[in-house]
């Protein structure tokens, strides 16, 4: 394989990877009920909490879904303007130990391959590939890969929820906003806020507690930058072995991920 100078490697890293930036911008949030209306700040309705638990408890109980998610994300210019950039996401997971997340945008078509021993990330477009060791489970991959390479995986929170490391007892604020639809799913719709962070989630209601809709507002941004993924979910997906694996396709160059500072959060 050829060797690749410095200054190439620096923009295969950035053509591979992309800016990690996970905020993004909403539609407008359905017409909320009196309750919720009234609601003081800084209140937390135990029954909004009760009903983040039900569907973390609810994720953690399946064995393999997959997730298709159209998303916009705000983007801040220097001068404070604000671009919406729009990404199309396609998970497909197999617990505990199995994941495949295709996303792709105007910018990157990017794919992650765990096969419960490695992690693969394949830019398509450059046809660079970055391949590294990983930890023996879904979980404990999101959370190494966060801490030792400063990644986020795409649609990381679904494996979080339902752990500890969900950071309930973060949130200083919980609210039920009450009954809507969400691509015709009848979902109830709860808002939250927490150190530097505004976000809702709708769940879906009924036997599957799944998160339909899901909007993050930056707060420590004055232009609070938004996220929002709208997810479609298919609990019975169908796949082999082969689809957590990653065979080079050819000319593709392999590139190696720098690990962040130990102090570097």
């Amino acid at each position: 394989m050829k060797r690749l100078g410095y200054l190439t490697v620096f923009f295969a890293m950035i053509a591979l990877f992309g800016v990690h930036v996970y905020a993004q911008p909403a539609q407008p949030v359905a017409a909320t009920n009196q309750a919720a209306a009234a609601a003081a700040p800084d209140t937390v309705d135990p029954g909004a909490i009760a009903a983040l638990n039900k569907m973390g408890e609810y994720l953690r109980s399946l064995k393999s879904f997959q997730v298709q998610a159209a998303t916009t994300r705000d983007e801040v210019l220097d001068d404070g303007q604000q671009i919406q950039r729009d990404s199309h996401v396609d998970l497909l997971a197999r617990l505990p130990d199995r994941l495949r997340v295709e996303v792709n945008n105007a910018d990157q078509h990017r794919l992650y391959l765990y096969d419960g021993k490695n992690l693969t990330v394949w830019g398509q477009r450059v046809n660079f590939y970055a391949t590294v060791a990983a930890p023996p489970t879904v979980a404990k991959l999101v959370t190494a890969l966060d801490d030792k390479y400063d990644i986020r995986l795409p649609l990381q929170d679904l494996f979080l929820w339902g752990t500890t490391q969900s950071k309930v007892g973060d949130v200083k604020s919980a609210m039920d906003v009450g009954p809507t639809e969400v691509e015709g799913v009848t979902c109830e719709h709860y808002a939250f806020r927490q150190e530097g962070l505004d976000w809702q989630v709708w769940i879906q209601q009924g036997d599957f507690p799944l998160p339909r809709r899901l909007v993050i507002t930056t707060l420590s941004d004055d232009a609070r930058p938004q996220y929002v993924a709208v997810l479609t979910w298919n609990l019975a997906p169908s796949f082999n072995d082969a689809t957590f694996e990653f065979d080079p396709p050819p000319g593709a160059q392999k590139i190696a991920i720098a690990e962040q500072p130990a102090n570097a959060k």
